[in-house]
């Protein structure tokens, strides 16, 4: 697995990963259900967000930087040096850029697990399917799968609870490989500048330079 794969994990590991053998979702009980109308409540009622992230890899290595999300859909994850990648989502599109390599490529934001957080009226139904619930005393994990490929891989969203506060996702792909993004210092509310969740390639800047 390459330094891109690993960066891009968190978002396209369902997009990137071979057919594999799934397990079928647990039946839900009442207070499933019940947790997952909370969860969808509470996700609904974030407008905007901006924290610190740090991403853990497959292979245990970990970068940081910071993270704004705007509901519905835009994102920026801006990755602290050395690390030279940006992720910018608005616009339907997700663009990653590594600075180092001066590569920029981008696929539909609807189709990574950061679309679904991003979507204006979330529902964990439908195109999403619960697979499961995991209580423990401050915590709540939900994790999902897409529905029609359940095969693909799952994102598992980690909640401390009382009162419910998304801290951490994860991504495991078909090769039961995980990354983790866990986020910190979180401020809830607010307005951004929009040019925050628009891409400029530098390389336009460059090739412009003395024009008039």
């Amino acid at each position: 697995m390459n330094r891109r794969t690993l960066l891009l994990a968190p978002f396209l590991a369902p997009l990137l990963a071979p057919v594999a053998v799934a397990q079928a979702p647990a039946a839900l009980s009442p207070q499933d259900r019940a947790d997952i109308a909370r969860v969808e409540g509470y996700l609904n009622g974030i407008r905007t967000l901006h924290s610190r992230f740090r991403q853990t890899a497959p292979n245990g290595g970990t970068s940081e930087g910071q993270a704004w999300l705007e509901r519905p859909g835009r994102l920026r994850f801006e990755y602290d040096p050395p690390s030279p990648f940006l992720l910018v989502g608005g616009h339907g599109l997700l663009v990653f850029h590594d600075s180092q390599l001066k590569q920029t490529s981008n696929i539909p934001l609807g189709s990574t697990p950061l679309g679904l957080l991003l979507q204006d009226n979330l529902r964990l139904s439908g195109d999403v399917t619960v697979a499961g619930l995991t209580r423990a005393p401050g915590q709540l994990q939900v994790r999902l799968l897409r529905t029609k490929s359940p095969a693909d891989g799952t994102l598992t969203l980690i909640f401390a609870d009382a009162p419910l506060a998304l801290r951490q996702w994860s991504v495991v792909d078909a090769q039961r490989q995980e990354t983790r993004i866990t986020l910190y210092n979180v401020e809830l509310g607010g307005t951004f500048n929009q040019k925050l969740f628009e891409f400029v390639d530098p390389r336009f800047f460059q090739n412009n330079v003395g024009r008039g």
